[in-house]
């Protein structure tokens, strides 16, 4: 399997949802690497507290936020 960054313009490759993109510009692709970042610096440190359905929760809901808010960024 072929492994495209999310910053990348070649995102838009095998996408059966949407059939157009737009491209994005500088200011939104170092938008969209920083809230993935800090999603995942949040999700390390979730998943340093050990496990619980609480954390599951948590895990799930940050997940949720990432992807709202990058689709904010590219819609």
């Amino acid at each position: 399997m072929t492994s495209i960054e999310s910053t990348s313009d070649s995102r838009t490759i095998n996408n059966a949802v949407r059939h157009q993109y737009r491209v994005l510009s500088d200011a939104e692709k170092a938008n969209m690497q920083a809230i993935k970042d800090k999603g995942l610096e949040f999700l390390e440190l979730v998943d340093s507290l050990g496990s619980s359905r609480e954390l599951s929760i948590a895990r799930t809901k940050t997940e949720e936020a990432v992807m709202w808010a990058v689709k904010h960024i590219t819609a």
